[in-house]
């Protein structure tokens, strides 16, 4: 019997991890119900001590003013007793008061009204006094400020709470310990836990989860290990959020150890245990023991199959993602908008138009049409398969839009050569008070820089300086340096990446060395060359850009001799691949590809369309630009991918039918040109995504205006 190698025998006491200290390691024989095979798990005591340093919790009580709470009929007693004479009728009146604005306070926040609550509390401020604020009413702010994660809310609440010498019990601290974890203050939220005088499990499970929320995963698993000590019955409670935390440190060993806890504990049946074990061994790159835990799951609800199809579209494993949600389907687990974003994810990447069609559609069938993050995804989704009328027509629907749904739309055209409506929409988003982040900026950049739009590009690129916070990084100077070198100004390009911040990158000087490219620049293209050859030695489209740089330039010569190099090298680039969809069904192609159960009948289209083209004035590209092949080979024009890809699907769909195709590699000049001929004759649009950018062919013209 094949036995999982997670399975293997290996005693914990000869790991050093950080968690072993904690256990006493005794082997037990713990049985996989599948694979029958022996697992050493750990008895999960609580003796041991840590070889961690154990955070110094300090158990002060918060150094305010701590009188008993007084109940009402006291606080009234107290403050008639305080007045004489004509005041004494006002004052009875005053605590009257307090307490109808609480009681308004604590109806609107059941409500959810928490702007209003907060301004009466304001009211309530201005009025003066603190006796006659309940701890329900304060309880009830605590709500308000945690739904608008309000910063100054807090402050305002806890200085009223201090000012009024309010008796933190463990249940008010407890909420105020969540007010500051959900409201992002974590600095204040440790020094509130740290000074409990007691805690409960409610306590320890609110700053643990605030520092994995966070991102903070070395601290919570600190805390976890004291918390195990101080409170061990409640560990189990917190298995999923520390293997969490596991899982954003790539910790797979101290997970495992979890894993083993969870088994011997038998915690498989709660779910949310489950799916993070699946989503921790999925992000530690371990997706056969994340398959492993999701069979092993007795109730595979909607989270489950949600975490082990994002498990697989992680890893790449697309196809095997999108078999597993048609297994989720038939199964009659009712999925929820996370499982359509995820899929819509896994189409693009496929390049299955059809199937997230049928995503859009169930979407909208289950009543998730308008949510944002399912929305999104299509977006994306419509844009990067060229389809920008359905990508705006998403967008438009949508009921509310975040700064991502902006930028996937504004990106999306952006890289559909449609610069204008680029920059419309970013002024439009500047317009609706949504506030632009630096991917927004990119997004605009790239606009400008496909569109050849110079003075647009120059004065977002100024504008970002005036904002400390969005000042360019890499990626912007990388787009500019593009823009300037699609525009011929290659030296002003050069002072670019020399007065940058920072060290130029890669992309800087790849971007350079493209515009070289396109201006037959020699000289400067040596020398981004070499700059980029020095950083990535082994990344082969360098060396290919370089190589057509020679040819264009007719320097064979120099040309063979990077070839020559690249053997040496012992770098070799596969033949490229296209991709076309047809029916549902996906057709690879490669050069020269005869594997095709049409193959005969795609040559013969090929042949005829080829002749056509040569009669509108195409010249086949006779210069050897790929190192992969030779040059006999080469001048086979009709065999490139592209070409093949085309042939079938004219011969495959109704007339006028658009064709959309997926490169894997950058479209080479020959077939770019032979492309631009192809829609003249068959009067068909064509769009090509290749690893570049879209490619929009209609009536002999390309949206990326001859520039990629």
């Amino acid at each position: 019997m094949d036995l999982h190698p997670s399975l293997s025998y290996t005693p914990l006491s000869t790991i050093s991890l950080p968690f072993f200290p904690l256990f006493s390691v005794s082997t037990i024989s713990f049985f996989h119900p599948r694979k029958l095979r022996s697992l050493s798990v750990c008895s999960c005591s609580s003796g041991g001590k840590s070889l961690i340093r154990k955070p110094q919790l300090n158990s002060r009580t918060i150094t305010t003013p701590v009188p008993d709470l007084r109940d009402d009929d006291e606080a009234e007693e107290e403050e008639e007793q305080e007045v004489d004479g004509d005041d004494e009728q006002q004052s009875a009146k005053k605590p009257s008061a307090f307490h109808s604005i609480c009681a308004q306070i604590e109806k609107l926040v059941f409500f959810k009204r928490y702007d209003e609550a907060l301004e009466l509390f304001e009211v309530l401020q201005l009025r003066g006094g603190y006796g006659g604020v309940r701890a329900s009413t304060y309880d009830s702010l605590v709500t308000a400020c945690i739904g608008l994660r309000s910063v100054h809310g807090v402050k305002s609440v806890v200085r009223h709470m201090i000012d009024a010498g309010f008796t933190f019990d463990l249940y008010m601290r407890n909420r105020l310990l969540l007010m500051y974890v959900k409201c992002g203050m974590m600095v204040d939220a440790r020094r509130v836990f740290d000074e409990m005088p007691e805690r409960n499990v409610v306590s320890w499970n609110t700053i643990i989860c605030g520092l994995v929320e966070l991102g903070s995963y070395d601290e919570a698993l600190e805390l976890f290990l004291v918390m195990w000590e101080e409170m061990p019955e409640a560990a189990p409670r917190m298995f999923a959020t520390v293997i969490r935390a596991c899982a954003g440190l790539g910790e797979v060993f101290v997970g495992s150890q979890l894993h083993a806890c969870v088994a011997k504990l038998g915690l498989y049946e709660q779910i949310y245990v489950s799916c993070a074990l699946i989503d921790m061994y999925s992000k530690c790159g371990s997706i056969r023991e994340a398959q492993w835990v999701f069979e092993e799951m007795p109730d595979k609800t909607v989270v489950g199959w949600n975490t082990i199809i994002a498990g697989y579209a992680l890893h790449g494993y697309s196809e095997k993602a999108l078999e597993l949600y048609y297994e989720m389907r038939n199964s009659r687990v009712s999925m929820d908008q996370f499982t359509y974003s995820i899929v819509v994810r896994i189409c693009a990447r496929l390049g299955s138009l059809e199937h997230a069609k049928q995503a859009h559609a169930g979407l909208i069938r289950n009543g998730f049409g308008l949510d944002v993050v399912a929305s999104t995804a299509l977006v994306d989704f419509y844009c990067k398969w060229g389809r920008m009328d359905d990508a705006r027509h998403v967008f438009d629907m949508m009921s509310r839009k975040n700064v991502i749904s902006w930028n996937a739309l504004i990106g999306g055209y952006a890289n559909n050569g449609m610069g204008k409506e680029a920059i419309k929409m970013f002024e439009r988003m500047i317009k609706e008070g949504m506030a632009p982040n630096h991917v927004t900026f990119l997004a605009v950049l790239t606009a400008c820089s496909y569109s050849g739009f110079l003075d647009k590009g120059i004065e977002v690129f100024e504008s970002m300086f005036r904002d400390p916070k969005m000042k360019p990084r890499a990626m912007h100077y990388a787009c500019m340096i593009e823009l300037l070198g699609r525009e011929g100004l290659l030296d002003e390009a050069l002072s670019l990446i020399k007065d940058a911040p920072f060290s130029p990158t890669t992309n800087m000087w790849a971007a350079l060395l493209t515009a070289c490219r396109f201006h037959k620049n020699l000289e400067l293209g040596k020398f981004a060359a070499e700059k980029l050859f020095g950083m990535e030695p082994e990344k082969l489209s360098n060396y290919i850009v370089l190589l057509n740089i020679y040819n264009s330039c007719g320097r064979a010569a120099d040309a063979a001799k990077v070839l020559e190099g690249l053997k040496k090298k012992g770098l070799r680039l596969l033949p490229a691949c296209t991709w076309i969809e047809v029916k549902k069904q996906p057709h690879r192609f490669t050069f020269g590809d005869k594997t095709h159960p049409k193959s005969t009948k795609i040559y013969e289209k090929l042949d005829v369309l080829m002749n056509k083209i040569v009669e509108q004035g195409y010249v086949p590209e006779g210069k050897p630009l790929l190192p992969d092949v030779g040059q006999h080979e080469q001048r086979m024009s009709n065999s490139h991918s592209e070409k093949l890809a085309i042939a079938y699907g004219l011969i495959s769909t109704p007339d006028s039918t658009p064709l959309q195709l997926v490169q894997g590699h950058r479209i080479c000049g020959d077939c770019h040109r032979a492309i631009k001929l192809i829609t003249v004759i068959t009067k068909r649009e064509i769009a090509v995504r290749d690893a570049s950018r879209f490619h929009h062919f209609k009536q002999g013209r390309c949206s990326c205006g001859d520039y990629w």
